[in-house]
C-alpha cells in the first residue's frame, strides 16, 4: 500500500519522535498530481526538534532513501512523494488478476456475526420509497462486513405489532368491506388506515377504541388476532414479491410480535436489579445518569412499547447468534430510542450492549415532501422500480436494439439505478427523489457505472485478452496513473466503508473509478499494437473487475452487456 510504504520510510529516519501509527495518521493525499501522490506534513515535529516546519522537510529530504520512489519533493513545509508508477502498476494489476472477486477481501471478522436489523416495513402498509433506504443500505453493510471475513445475519424486523393495528382494526370493523380487501388487500388497508387517523385527529374516542383493540390483541383475543393474522399473510405477499425484484434476502423475519411471550422476562430482569419506578401510573427505568429522559417499559393500562420488545430482541439475539456487532440501520429520528436502548442494556449489566450500533440515515422526500402513510403521501417502490426499468428499457433498446435479453438487462439497470442513487448518497443526508435524475447513463448514476464496466468488456472481448497471472504488466503514463491509483485504493476504501458504516464511499469510488476509466479511454489508444498493449488491456480487465465488485457489494446487478 502507498501510504504504508511512504511511512515505513519516514518511520526509519522519525522513529525517535513520532510511532509507525502516528505518521500513518498525518499523512495526506495531495488535492493535484502536481504535488505527488503523499504527503507529510512536518508541522507537529517542529515543537519537538525546535525547528522550522520548512527546515525539518528540507532535511528529511536530505536524510530519505529514494529507492521506492520516482522522487521526492520539498513543497514549504510538506514533503510530497512521488511513487514508482511501474512498480506500483505492476503490483496492483498482478493482484487484481491474481485475487479476481475476492480482491480487498480480508478477515477482521474472523467468522463471527454480525447481526443487521434492516428493512422492517409495516405489515398491512404499502411497501412505500421510505422502506428503501433501511433496506438496501442493510443489505449493502452486510455484503461489505460479509467480505470483511464477519458472517452477515439480516434480520426483518418486522413491524407486525403495536397500536397502529388497534387503529386499524377498528378501521375495520367501521368501515371495512372484506370482498374489497380480498381484491385489493394493501390498498384497501392503506385507505382504511388514512382514513382512520384522520378521524383520530378530532375525535379522542377513536384513540380510546384503537388503544383497546390493541390491549386486546396482546391479550389474545380471538377476533383481533384472526384479523391481526389477515392482514399479516397479505402484506408478507407483497413484500416478498418486492424484496425479489431488489434481489434482496434475510435470514430471519422475526418481527415485534415474535417477542410477546419474551416480554416477561425482561420486566422481571429489570424487576429484580431495581430499575423500574412508576411515574403518572406508566413504567419507566430512570436514565437521568445518560443524561436521558425515562425509558418507558409499559403504559398506564399494563400495554408495552418499541423498547420492551427491543430490549427482549436484543437478548435473544445476543443468545441465539453471540454476535460481535449488533447493527441496526433505521432512520436518524430513531436516535434517542437507541440511546435508550444501549442504557437499559448497561444497566441490567450486559457489557455486551456497547456492541449494539444504531446506523441512522436521513429521510427520502418527494418535491420536498417527508412521505408518510399516516397521512396518505406515500410513493409505492413497486410502481418506481416498475417505472424504471422501464425507462431502462426504453434506453437500451434506443442504444442497442439488438440486445439479447433486454428486459432481464433493463431490470438490472432500471432497478440497480433506485438502489445505487440511495446508496451514492452520505447516509445521514437526506435527499428529494426525482426519477428523471437515476435512470440516466451520463452522470454520477448507477448505469454510467454499469455501462463503463460493459465498455470494458467490449475492449477485452474485441482483443480476445486473457490475463496472465505470470506477465510484466507495467504502466508509466500520467493517464493510465489515475486509473491505477483508484484501483489500488479499493481495499482501503472497502474498510473505510465498514469502519464508518457507510455504503456511499463504495458508490464514490465506484463512480470516481469509471470516470477516470472512461478519461483514460478517451486519450488512449488501448487497442493499438505497441509494446504496452497488454498492460493496457490489463488495466482495462483489473477495471471491470473491481468495477463488479463495487457493485455487488452496493447489492446491483453488473450486465456484461448494455
Amino acid at each position: 500500500m502507498s501510504e504504508q510504504l511512504v511511512a515505513n520510510n519516514l518511520y526509519a529516519v522519525l522513529k525517535e519522535h513520532l510511532t509507525l501509527e502516528a505518521i500513518s495518521d498525518l499523512l495526506e493525499k495531495p488535492k493535484t498530481q502536481a504535488h505527488g501522490d503523499v504527503a507529510f506534513p512536518t508541522f507537529t515535529l517542529a515543537k519537538a526538534l525546535r525547528k522550522a516546519p520548512q527546515a525539518i522537510a528540507q532535511e528529511l529530504a536530505a536524510q530519505l532513501k529514494t529507492d521506492d520512489f520516482e522522487k521526492i519533493e520539498v513543497a514549504g513545509s510538506y514533503l510530497n512523494f512521488f511513487l514508482n508508477k511501474a512498480q506500483v502498476s505492476r503490483e496492483v494489476l498482478l493482484e487484481i488478476i491474481e485475487a479476481g472477486e475476492t480482491y480487498g477481501a480480508a478477515n477482521l471478522g474472523d467468522g463471527r456475526n454480525i447481526v443487521i436489523d434492516m428493512s422492517s416495513p409495516n405489515i398491512a402498509k404499502p411497501f412505500s420509497m421510505g422502506h428503501l433506504r433501511s433496506t438496501v443500505i442493510g443489505n449493502a453493510l452486510a455484503n461489505i462486513t460479509e467480505k470483511l471475513g464477519y458472517k452477515a445475519v439480516k434480520i426483518n424486523h418486522l413491524g407486525d405489532w403495536g397500536t397502529q393495528f388497534g387503529m386499524l382494526i377498528t378501521a375495520y370493523k367501521k368501515w371495512g368491506d372484506k370482498a374489497k380487501i380480498d381484491e385489493s388487500p394493501i390498498t384497501e388497508l392503506l385507505a382504511l388506515y388514512v382514513r382512520i387517523n384522520k378521524l383520530a385527529k378530532t375525535d379522542e374516542a377513536v384513540k380510546d377504541e384503537a388503544r383497546s383493540w390493541f390491549k386486546r390483541l396482546e391479550d389474545g383475543d380471538s377476533e383481533a388476532l384472526d384479523l391481526w393474522s389477515w392482514f399479516k399473510s397479505e402484506s408478507l405477499k407483497e413484500f416478498a414479491r418486492i424484496y425479489d425484484l431488489l434481489g434482496i434476502s434475510f435470514d430471519s423475519y422475526n418481527g415485534e410480535a415474535f417477542y410477546n411471550d419474551k416480554m416477561a422476562e425482561v420486566v422481571s430482569l429489570l424487576d429484580t436489579k431495581g430499575l423500574l419506578e412508576s411515574s403518572q401510573g406508566a413504567t419507566v427505568v430512570n436514565l437521568d445518569k445518560y443524561n436521558l429522559t425515562p425509558a418507558l417499559i409499559k403504559k398506564s393500562d399494563g400495554a408495552t412499547l418499541y423498547i420492551t420488545r427491543d430490549l427482549a430482541a436484543a437478548i435473544y439475539r445476543k443468545r441465539t447468534y453471540d454476535f460481535a456487532k449488533a447493527l441496526y440501520a433505521v432512520g436518524n429520528e430513531q436516535s434517542a430510542h437507541f440511546s435508550q436502548l444501549k442504557a437499559v442494556l448497561k444497566e441490567l449489566g450486559y457489557d455486551w450492549a456497547e456492541n449494539l450500533v444504531h446506523v441512522p440515515f436521513g429521510l427520502i422526500t418527494k418535491d420536498g415532501k417527508k412521505l408518510s402513510t399516516r397521512e396518505g403521501n406515500v410513493v409505492l417502490l413497486e410502481a418506481v422500480l416498475n417505472e424504471a426499468d422501464e425507462r431502462a428499457l426504453a434506453l437500451i433498446t434506443e442504444k442497442n436494439p439488438d440486445l439479447p435479453n433486454k428486459e432481464a438487462t433493463a431490470h438490472a439497470v432500471g432497478t440497480g439505478a433506485v438502489i445505487f442513487h440511495d446508496l451514492k448518497n452520505d447516509r445521514l443526508n437526506n435527499f428529494d427523489f426525482n426519477l428523471d435524475e437515476v435512470v440516466q447513463f451520463e452522470g454520477e448514476t448507477g448505469p454510467y457505472v454499469q455501462y463503463t464496466r460493459a465498455r470494458s468488456i467490449s475492449i477485452l472481448n474485441k482483443a480476445a485478452f486473457t490475463p496472465d497471472k505470470n506477465a510484466n504488466y507495467t504502466l508509466n503514463d500520467a493517464e493510465s496513473w489515475e486509473v491505477i491509483k483508484l484501483l489500488q485504493a479499493f481495499p482501503v476504501e472497502l474498510k473505510r466503508a465498514y469502519a464508518n458504516y457507510e455504503p456511499s464511499i463504495i458508490a464514490k469510488h465506484a463512480i470516481h473509478l469509471a470516470q477516470a476509466f472512461n478519461k483514460y479511454y478517451a486519450h488512449v489508444r488501448i487497442l493499438e499494437d505497441n509494446a504496452e498493449k497488454q498492460s493496457r488491456l490489463a488495466l482495462v480487465y483489473a477495471v471491470q473487475s473491481v468495477l463488479k465488485e463495487d457493485l455487488a457489494l452496493l447489492g446491483v446487478e453488473s450486465p456484461e452487456q448494455m
